[in-house]
């Protein structure tokens, strides 16, 4: 569908689904567009809202001046009982409930937008777990467009996943190793680990495919990666002839830091354990971080070995161990009395600027694809520990493609818990010796590579430029009193 210029001001309804891996990335490139000029609406599900209100200095449909635009919230009601969190967090029941009342919802927003503040909406920009918006879109008329928050290596291989373009993994030969044009060769268990046939997450495969399924409708998909990074793989895909552009515009962390906006993340916590504080105290590329994201679950028989190993390695950590929403039948991970000397331990923290502190000599992560970015663009070399999904294949990259980082495991269906002498012998080569000076290497080049990226007139610049110039935007002076009395609507 082509955009049409409109004499309004643009306004870009961005939808999320109620997740921190999903929310992050689709808020950065909100407080982006916002900041060039359009106007900007982030709406999610309320019981993710009340989370959002919390953490941020944010209400309810009010408009918030970022750069040249403005950004504010909505959220709807997902139709579950507030105290329902079996549900939500049950994917087989919450995906075709969020896609049933959320394409309800979305539909009665726009509408509230075009009728009540006379500010229609010009734009849909989703994420990859509500497909359905693009059908939303399709049924009102309106452009609309992908954020995809993994690596286009990923989104390559669910596109020939789907489409039967090369040969799977399959019940009947699941060793089967995968060969992508613009890809390395993949072995079985470092495809996304969802379209593997033994994986035991099939509607979160399913959720996946229902957007590869829908890639004819939006007319951009904007990949959170830098051109140089994966340029095989972008130019290939970009090949086949998609009808939206794939579009590199990350490292998105790294584009929206040039932005003053602190009082609005996609973060729901916050630290009181001054871990930079404590970092500061810290020698120079001293401490291994250690972290394994908001989802992932990892055996406490497993965080005791990698307690003992880091111990056994002699070096200092910092150590997120969260306490909260960790899911049904999934205790609350702790170390041994012995470990905790060490280092410290904190339920939050802030990563990017963690991952950025010159205290820190690696990162041990499960590679999800936010991690990775953060890992690359900061110079750090990391220790490999994936568990499922992307980070699997995301892990093949770090190792293998960019060369900054060392195998911990393979994966979750590896079913072995590693020793505590495997994690020494992986922390001492990653921080000591001349692997580590090659690994630190190749970590500041891709730093390198990841800055001038997002630097004016790199390539994720320009292709940021040119995806606010097709949305339409304007300069907005005259404006500005408008909005304010959009505000008070």
């Amino acid at each position: 569908m082509e955009l049409e210029s409109s004499p309004l001001h643009p306004h870009v309804m961005l939808v999320s689904f109620p997740g921190q891996g999903h929310v992050n990335p689709l808020l950065r490139l909100g407080k982006l567009l916002a900041s060039k000029g359009l106007l900007v609406t982030f709406v999610t599900t309320e019981s993710w809202g009340k989370k959002m209100r919390t953490a941020n200095k944010i209400q309810d449909r009010i408009l918030k001046p970022i750069g040249k635009g403005h950004i504010r919230f909505d959220f709807f009601d997902d139709g579950l009982p507030e105290d329902d969190d079996v549900s939500r967090h049950d994917f087989t029941i919450f995906r075709p409930h969020l896609e049933l009342v959320g394409q309800r919802e979305i539909k009665n927003l726009v509408k509230h937008y075009e009728e009540v503040t006379k500010q229609p909406v010009t734009c849909l920009i989703s994420n990859p777990f509500v497909s359905w918006v693009c059908d939303v879109a399709e049924d009102l008329q309106i452009p609309c467009a992908v954020l995809w928050v993994q690596s286009c290596a990923c989104l390559a291989s669910y596109y020939y996943y789907h489409h039967k373009l090369v040969d799977f993994p399959t019940k009947t030969d699941p060793e089967i190793d995968v060969q992508i044009p613009g890809m390395p060769l993949l072995k079985h268990d470092e495809i996304p680990s969802f379209i593997h046939p033994s994986t035991p997450y099939s509607a979160l495969r399913e959720v996946i495919i229902d957007q590869i399924k829908r890639l004819h409708k939006p007319f951009a998909v904007l990949v959170d990666t830098f051109y140089s990074l994966e340029q095989d793989i972008i130019d290939h895909m970009s090949s086949l002839s998609l009808p939206g552009a794939i579009k590199p515009l990350g490292p998105l962390y790294k584009m929206a830091k040039t932005l003053i906006c602190d009082d609005i993340k996609g973060d729901m916590s916050e630290t009181t354990d001054h871990c930079l504080e404590w970092l500061d105290s810290q020698p120079v590329s001293s401490v291994v971080y250690i972290s394994f994201g908001t989802v992932a679950y990892i055996k406490q028989e497993q965080i005791n070995e990698i307690a003992f190993g880091v111990l056994n390695a002699g070096v200092s950590f910092l150590w997120v161990i969260r306490q909260q929403e960790l899911g049904h039948n999934k205790a609350r991970h702790v170390l041994p009395e012995e470990v905790k000397k060490q280092g410290k331990v904190v339920e939050w923290c802030q990563q990017e600027k963690v991952l950025a502190h010159p205290s820190v000599a690696c990162f041990v992560t499960h590679c999800g694809w936010n991690s990775t970015m953060e890992a690359l663009s900061s110079g750090v070399p990391t220790v490999c520990f994936p568990q499922w999904g992307d980070q699997v294949t995301d892990a093949v990259y770090m190792i293998d493609v960019t060369k900054t980082g060392v195998r911990l495991g393979r994966g979750e269906t590896e079913k072995r818990v590693v020793p505590r002498e495997e994690v020494a012998e992986r922390l001492r080569e990653v921080t000591k010796g001349e692997k580590a000076t090659e690994l630190k290497k190749n970590a500041l080049k891709w730093k390198e590579e990841a800055e001038a990226a997002v630097t004016r007139g790199g390539s994720s610049d320009r292709n940021f430029e040119e995806f606010v110039e097709k949305l339409g935007a304007k300069p907005v002076a005259k404006q500005n009193g408008s909005l304010q009395e959009l505000e008070k609507s």
